[in-house]
């Protein structure tokens, strides 16, 4: 049986991940402040929307009336969306306190409540037929008890692949961490993608690494990326390379 991809539309990242991310694979997409991880899972939403993928966005960090004016900047309209029934923002941000929260569809009223958490997300995944999800961010979670960070990333890894979603989980990190974001989650996860935002010689530079991903090979090789006014590009026939962290070398694969 051959295996089912999907593909994120993200210019380059099917090319790096030799064709797509396997289906109902639970990503984990780490990185530290201002690398892109928030952007690059609404991008990923939204070309599934525009290939008649419905998605749905938890969103644990920020108002959700915020992230739809952020996708806008970048010409993601998810409004005509959200009328046709084929996405939904996930709010466990603001437990439903304020004129705009009220007006959601799907509210988790106790944000830290994991359990009500994953029943919303359910009820919202079936009755959008959603095919992809992201949740932003699954740290949130786990921040102040990190011994139950495993056992959370299983929990939602259970419901959304077994409903049939192919997710990212954004992770975050701190700039100088080396991990992926919490003891064990990088084990629980199918994939793991790492955005990094490096300084070289007085500029900062985006790069992206694709860790692991359970059921296809994969670039091993770290690839510069841009944040356009369309969103993510990376550059899949470049390799940017790192040494001790101060100095790089670029070049064009052949």
């Amino acid at each position: 049986m051959p295996l089912e991809r999907v593909k994120s539309g993200i210019p380059g990242l099917d090319e790096i991940l030799h064709g797509g991310i396997p289906r109902r694979n639970v990503v984990l997409l780490s990185g530290g402040p201002g690398t892109g991880k928030s952007i690059f899972g609404q991008q990923y939403l939204y070309n599934g929307l525009r290939g008649g993928e419905a998605g749905v966005l938890v969103a644990l960090e920020e108002h959700p009336v915020q992230i739809r004016l952020n996708m806008e900047q970048f010409g993601w309209n998810v409004r005509e969306y959200e009328r046709k029934g084929l996405f939904a923002i996930v709010d466990a941000f603001t437990g439903g306190i304020g004129e705009a929260a009220r007006r959601e569809r799907y509210v988790v009223r106790a944000v830290d409540d994991v359990g009500a958490l994953v029943d919303v997300l359910r009820e919202a995944i079936r009755d959008l037929g959603a095919k992809r999800a992201v949740i932003d961010s699954v740290t949130t979670l786990y921040i102040t008890k990190p011994a139950v960070a495993r056992g959370i990333v299983m929990q939602l890894k259970r419901v959304l692949s077994g409903l049939g979603c192919t997710s990212i989980l954004v992770s975050q990190v701190s700039v100088t961490e080396r991990g992926f974001g919490g003891p064990g989650v990088e084990h629980a996860a199918d994939g793991i993608i790492r955005l990094d935002l490096s300084e070289i010689e007085g500029e900062l530079r985006r790069s992206i690494i694709v860790w692991k991903m359970r059921g296809t090979s994969h670039s091993m090789r770290r690839h510069p990326f841009e944040i356009t006014d369309k969103g993510i590009v990376i550059h899949y026939d470049r390799v940017l390379r790192l040494r001790r962290g101060l100095a790089e070398e670029s070049e064009t694969l052949g």
